[in-house]
């Protein structure tokens, strides 16, 4: 069965990376909490990834748990 693909909108990716801090930064807000899915009409299965992506960048200190 092939992998399914990343919606983000109008853009769609095969795989999210969590090394890529600089695009996962864009689902984060000012307090480093992440976004709803509505705020780019991302669907549950790639919110899911996102936010799996940004949780194992977090454990490896490429983003921050939060903003001072």
């Amino acid at each position: 069965m092939a992998k399914r693909k990343i919606r983000i909108g109008e853009k769609t990716l095969d795989a999210i990376d969590y090394k890529d801090s600089i695009f996962l930064r864009r689902f984060l807000n000012s307090q480093a909490k992440i976004y709803p899915p509505k705020r780019y009409n991302v669907d549950t299965y790639s919110q899911r990834q996102i936010a799996r992506a940004i949780k194992r960048s977090r454990h490896m200190a490429l983003l921050p748990f939060t903003v001072k």
